[in-house]
């Protein structure tokens, strides 16, 4: 068995060259962390189905012996990837050739393809109806009152069902504190100093963090797992377990996250600040022309998003290293070119991300400790959900 398990070890960066793959096609298509979440279950699925290193549901996906685990993981992939997003076809089809392309052209090739491909058409069956008929979303108006037109993101998200949450609000927080507070003012005052457009007073390394953080894609997050995923000596199997766990633990934090904003609708800094005047709270003076650092995303502020998910992955790597040693955390960014950030610790991860947020002029503190909240929460039930502890 562990020359067996040797043998995998040379396909562990599999896992994680068809995940950075996979992500970069999610990216330019619909749902798309719902879609890495499918691929990865599907991938974990296939090449858990030929290594029988874990306990598993017995769906039959065709005989495994001596069946490539490397064409398991490319057919699974590339399964999901076609079904999930169609228009993104060429640029699958292209990444799918060039991973045949190094894999003999044999019966293991064969049956690997096709253990991947049941193991994605079982994945994509389970979890059909994950989506359902969400409700558009509605502008508030009076009848005949103009408002913006630009409509705001992830609406339809925060009603998809989740995977492992009994429902979108079973960790919803509590509102946001309120505006009358010593901890509203406290917020309020921060973020009008720091994450000012004009603040002159922020070092480099906060502005570096900053644009670094400004970014919407999970690649930025999944690159912290890569770090996980090439450390020498992991198994194929536990790394695709590993990118099955995280993912889906994303797709749930996304889902907690949006129906949690929805749910308050609470304002953004830029909106809260220039109506300083108006809250009740003779602490918080009005700035009419305050400016954020980055573009505010166009979905209500509480909590932080970018919190909940960097928490949730956070979590579910935790309790998969276990008491182990942790590799130097890296990842790079789409609003940073040319950047590669490194930590010692997930830790040292969800506070950068918090606190490049508040310096971003995007989210109060209080939203981002809620946030942070969240993400555990979560991440902790997924992990348990995959037998990580």
């Amino acid at each position: 068995m562990s020359l067996l398990l040797l043998a995998f070890g040379a396909h562990a960066e599999s896992v994680a060259s068809w995940a950075d793959t996979t992500t970069e096609i999610a990216t330019d298509g619909p749902n798309t962390i719902r879609t890495m979440a499918l691929a990865q279950n599907a991938v974990y699925e296939a090449v858990n189905a030929i290594t029988a290193r874990y306990p598993r549901d017995r769906v039959d996906l065709g005989p495994t012996e001596e069946a490539s685990i490397d064409a398991a993981i490319a057919g699974a992939s590339r399964a999901v990837l076609l079904h999930e997003a169609p228009a993104l076809k060429e640029k699958t089809e292209a990444a799918y050739a060039q991973a045949l392309a190094t894999i003999p052209a044999a019966e293991a090739r064969t049956r690997g393809i096709s253990i991947g491909e049941r193991a994605a058409a079982d994945v994509l069956a389970r979890h059909s109806d994950d989506i359902g008929t969400p409700e558009p979303y509605r502008p508030v108006t009076s009848p005949g009152v103009y408002v913006p037109t630009t409509f705001p993101l992830g609406y339809a998200f925060a009603q998809h069902r989740p995977w492992f949450m009994k429902s979108a609000s079973q960790f919803r927080p509590g509102p946001p504190p309120a505006l009358t507070s010593a901890l509203w003012a406290r917020d309020y005052n921060e973020i009008k100093l720091v994450g000012s457009a004009t603040n002159e007073g922020r070092t480099p390394e906060q502005t570096a963090i900053a644009r670094f953080w400004a970014t919407a894609l999970p690649d930025v997050h999944m690159g912290v797992v890569h770090s996980i995923a090439i450390a020498p000596g992991r198994e194929v199997t536990r790394n695709a377990r590993l990118y099955a766990a995280v993912t889906a633990a994303m797709n749930d934090a996304e889902i907690a996250a949006l129906e949690a904003k929805y749910h308050y609708n609470f304002w953004r800094p830029i909106t809260a600040i220039r109506n300083g005047d108006l809250n009740g709270n003779p602490a918080t003076e009005r700035d009419p022309d305050w400016t954020p650092l980055i573009a505010t995303p166009l979905h209500p502020e509480y909590p932080c998003a970018h919190c909940v998910i960097a928490a949730t992955i956070a979590t579910v790597i935790r309790a998969e290293i276990g008491g182990g040693p942790l590799p130097i955390l890296m990842s790079t960014s789409n609003t940073a070119p040319g950047m590669t950030r490194q930590w010692t610790s997930t830790e040292a991860v969800v506070k950068e991300v918090s606190e490049a947020r508040i310096l971003d002029g995007v989210h109060f503190r209080n939203s981002t400790e809620v946030g942070n909240r969240m993400g555990a929460q979560v991440g902790a039930l997924v992990a348990a959900a995959y037998g990580l502890r």
